[in-house]
């Protein structure tokens, strides 16, 4: 067991000595702050005409309800329960395989394998009707709309019964290196 003490005690010390190095690497924060999701999300998705925006789905508060915080959505998310709906983001699978039946879409690219790139407001959890290959590209997924309006998990959005219907386009002025340079280009056909 003591063996391994020295070799730790040099890792840790070498990280120690390595993270003013990473901080100072790290890009500086705006003076204004980082960006809500939804707002670094129309940044990188443009928003279109028949697919719910983001910015919609961010207009929900919590509020105190007895001793528990419950949310509170805008007429326009509570005029989306149950409708067939459309909403484009990045997939985070949820299973392992290359094809999900159940995920979740975000309006901004993970950032990390096991983090939720975004608050609730920002993920909607995802059924598929048959499963759906997995990309690292955004994509536009269409189904049945649902309020979650006290989910045990956490989640304020679930698509049902739904399908992909295309490859999203990323904005033009979107930040380069969003989508990784081994997946296929938006848009393009996919050779197998």
């Amino acid at each position: 067991m003591q063996r391994f003490a020295v070799p730790s005690v040099l890792a840790a010390v070498a990280v120690a000595a390595a993270m003013p190095l990473f901080a100072q690497a790290i890009t500086t924060v705006p003076s204004g702050g980082l960006p809500s999701a939804s707002e670094f999300s129309a940044q990188i998705l443009p928003e279109r005409a028949g697919v719910v925006s983001w910015r919609t789905l961010a207009q929900v508060t919590p509020v105190k309800q007895g001793n528990k915080m419950v949310p509170e959505f805008s007429k326009d998310i509570v005029a989306l329960d149950k409708k067939d709906t459309r909403v484009q983001g990045f997939m985070i699978p949820l299973d392992v395989g290359d094809k999900q039946k159940r995920f979740l879409i975000t309006s901004v690219p993970p950032h990390c394998s096991f983090c939720l790139p975004a608050g609730p407001d920002a993920v909607v959890e995802v059924i598929a009707k048959t499963p759906i290959r997995y990309t690292f590209d955004p994509i536009v997924v269409a189904g049945r709309f649902t309020v979650l309006k006290d989910d045990a998990s956490g989640l304020l959005y679930r698509l049902s019964d739904a399908s992909q219907v295309e490859v999203a386009q990323l904005a033009p002025g979107a930040p380069a290196g969003l989508v990784p340079p081994s997946s296929p280009t938006p848009g393009k056909p996919q050779v197998k």
